[in-house]
């Protein structure tokens, strides 16, 4: 321990030198030193970060101290400790945790500890908080504590707060538009440089529109220069009711179960070019991807009001054929005034936890998606005026206009968001943005005062260069352990000349199944697979130490997987094991070899009996044609072997190679994985199983994908897209899972 951290420690403990017993001390998120006793061991956990500390029975008048030291501004430390207190064990555990922040970043430590206490014990359990330092960044503490007590034993807690412990949490991810608003810097009246690795497009409006595969810097400017959104995601991680732009909203529940929203809007709301925003701006996009003319545009089917009653009958409404279960009119979107709307929820939805997200809506201008037209409504919902589906020959004629639109590289519509495109430079990948002198503040009221921003494109070899020279002022994200560790000691050494944040989050690199195909589709065999590989490891080599791994579809720093380590309710870890990957897929049925015998060496078969196997399943074979599905007498025999397509020049992909296709305990289970390699949007294409890009061949081929998971907010929460549903999967297998399939990898 240096100096500051001695200083931490004797404020926790009340101790000047570290104690004779038992005693685990972490600082800045390492072990430092431990000792254990012939009583008291600690074991470091293997599957998360922490520490298991494991007391004998019949220990008497022993302690243990585990106190967490934070020193350096900006961690962001997480541990799950668990004791195991054996019958007739009298004990005193000393633990807390001391921040020490000098600098501008949030420091925090998220503590989960579970006691497990036997029968007639005896436990003082005393926990202290304490921050100091003269930095602006916060000193954040969360403790989590769960006592699971045995017969005639006694828990006494002691706890205190010392001083100095801020009790807001960790931001989410706080996208640049958000970070500029919040900007404090000398640098207000000039300009900043925002480097990012990947390319700018120029296609900010809908820079997901079609094929468009978008990239980080794409929905960065997307995020600039779009705004005023009626529900805001706040730097806590939830949702809020942006008062910015909304007067009033109102919230009805329904009899027949639906939830309805109606959203009045403040006076004086304008776009960057002066123009009023009304009610109708907020309405246009919903009501357009909604339409089968947006889903011509954009080649798929385009799902855009899905949650809103009425959607099934307008979006298959195309200007000719109304009736029989089809609507011009998309009865759940109310136009009601010039400042007033109201959206009615699907009862499926309405009882959804973050269901105030439904009445999020951001304001466009009328051209960019209705053109020439408009959208009315005489008293039973929203519709088009007349000429919106007019047709040349079999193609709506709006379609064009809205590939048009959303592939716009200039500054033809107006903004909503803080700032403006100013211009674009197609030749080195840049853009030129500048404040929108109209935009009424985030949900806070605050307002940007940086007056121009110049994104670019910066080379991942080369970018800290770039940083350290003056060629760029931020840099938007860095990723892996080395690139980590090498911007973290250019901030470190530069005597406050560069600073970092960084954020829990799900990311970057998952692998996950359809489980509609091939041996995937069983949930055993997703099992068996975690069961094989080693992900602790794994994450440890891809990150560099700065990731861990998660058991689900949230981040460690989310409320929601906090949440439920509190309750108890943390998902199966999965363990590392060969011979539990081998118990699992036997008791699921795979102990078959090709010809229908017992398995004995080699690749699984599992016998599927003719009248439960569609033809998909009859027909399954590996890539190279090695592996096929056999019949034997009445039954199909299913190989197990995986199909998995792996994204090019991606880290991710390189290490599953050796960790996946060619691990040890995948072989030793009698699975075989065949790995092709190519780009995104092919990949895509056969995860969806649809030619939204143009590369499905119409014949599924894959069950295993690898690829990043979009960096969401810590808000967000996708379950309430989770059905069992079949229409749902098959028509958009990406929102909406039959199951959870997902190997989450890091957090």
């Amino acid at each position: 321990m240096d100096k500051i951290q001695m200083e931490l420690f004797e404020q926790l403990t009340g101790l000047h030198e570290i104690p004779a017993g038992a005693y685990n001390i972490r600082a800045n998120s390492k072990k430092d030193s431990r000792n254990t006793t012939a009583n008291i061991d600690i074991v470091t956990k293997e599957d998360k970060p922490g520490i298991d500390i494991i007391i004998k029975p019949g220990t008497k008048n022993e302690s243990v101290h585990i106190p967490v030291l934070l020193s350096k501004s900006g961690l962001q430390d997480m541990v799950y400790n668990d004791f195991y207190i054996a019958d007739g064990a009298d004990v005193t555990i000393v633990a807390g945790c001391g921040i020490h922040n000098s600098g501008c970043n949030e420091s925090r430590h998220d503590g989960i500890h579970t006691f497990h206490v036997g029968k007639n014990a005896n436990v003082c359990y005393q926990e202290k908080h304490y921050g100091e330092g003269n930095g602006t960044g916060g000193r954040v503490l969360n403790p989590v504590t769960n006592i699971y007590i045995g017969e005639n034993s006694v828990f006494t807690l002691d706890t205190a707060q010392i001083k100095g412990v801020d009790e807001h949490p960790t931001n989410p991810y706080w996208g640049p538009a958000k970070a500029l608003i919040d900007w404090t810097s000398e640098k207000t009246d000039k300009d900043i440089i925002i480097g990012n690795t990947t390319d700018l497009s120029g296609k900010f409006r809908f820079s997901n529109f079609g094929g468009s595969n978008p990239g980080a810097s794409d929905l960065d400017v997307d995020n600039l220069i779009n705004g005023m959104e009626t529900v805001a995601t706040t730097k806590e991680g939830g949702f809020e009711v942006n008062k910015t732009v909304v007067k009033q909203l109102d919230k009805v529940e329904n009899e027949d179960g639906t939830l309805t929203y109606t959203i009045t809007l403040n006076d004086g709301l304008l776009f960057s070019d002066g123009t009023p925003v009304t009610a109708k701006n907020y309405l246009y996009y919903t009501m357009v991807f909604s339409t089968l003319v947006a889903s011509e545009a954009e080649g798929k089917d385009r799902q855009a009001g899905l949650t809103i009653v009425g959607f099934e009958e307008f979006n298959a409404y195309d200007g000719t054929n109304e009736g029989d279960g089809v609507s011009k009119t998309f009865t759940g979107l109310r136009l009601l005034a010039d400042n007033q709307f109201s959206v009615t929820v699907k009862p499926e939805y309405a009882n959804y936890y973050y269901a105030i997200s439904y009445a999020g809506f951001s304001p466009f201008v009328k051209e960019l998606w209705c053109g020439d037209f408009d959208i009315a409504d005489d008293g039973e919902g929203c519709y088009f005026t007349d000429g919106f589906y007019n047709k040349t020959g079999d193609s709506f004629d709006m379609a064009a206009h809205l590939v048009a639109s959303s592939n716009n590289t200039d500054t033809t519509y107006a903004c909503s968001g803080p700032y403006v495109v100013e211009s674009y430079d197609e030749g080195d990948k840049s853009a030129i943005l500048t404040l929108n002198p109209n935009f009424p503040g985030n949900y806070e009221g605050a307002k940007p005062t940086i007056a121009k921003v110049i994104y670019k494109k910066v080379v991942s070899a080369t970018q800290l260069d770039d940083l350290k020279s003056g060629g760029v002022d931020v840099l938007m994200g860095i990723t892996g352990g080395a690139e980590t560790d090498e911007a973290v000691a250019a901030c470190d050494n530069s005597n406050g000349a560069f600073v970092y944040t960084h954020y829990s989050r799900a990311g970057y690199g998952k692998l996950q199944f359809r489980n509609d195909y091939g041996p995937a589709q069983f949930t055993a065999v997703r099992q068996a697979i975690t069961y094989c590989l080693d992900r602790a490891s794994f994450a440890k080599t891809f990150t560099g130490g700065y990731g861990g791994v998660v058991d689900g579809a949230y981040y460690a720093g989310s409320w929601m997987y906090k949440e439920a380590a509190a309750n108890g309710m943390l998902l199966n870890a999965y363990d590392t094991s060969a011979d539990t990957a081998i118990a699992v897929l036997e008791a699921d049925g795979w102990i078959y070899d090709a010809n229908g015998e017992p398995y004995v060496e080699g690749v699984r078969y599992k016998k599927i009996p003719a009248e439960y196997a569609d033809e998909n399943d009859k027909t399954y074979k590996s890539i190279d044609g090695a592996y096929v599905t056999t019949k034997v007498g009445d039954d199909y025999y299913m190989p197990l072997v995986l199909n998995w397509y792996g994204t090019t020049d991606n880290p991710f992909s390189d290490l599953l190679v050796t960790d996946f296709e060619q691990g040890a305990n995948i072989a030793a289970a009698g699975i075989v994985i065949q790995k092709t390699t190519g780009d995104f949007n092919p990949m895509l294409d056969e995860f969806y199983q649809q030619a939204v890009y143009g590369f499905y061949s119409g014949t599924p081929m894959y069950s295993c994908f690898n690829y990043a998971t979009g960096f969401t907010s810590a808000a967000y929460d996708y379950s309430y897209n989770w059905s069992i549903d079949p229409s749902f999967y098959e028509n958009n297998s990406v929102a909406y899972l039959m199951d959870e399939a997902d190997i989450y990898w890091l957090s």
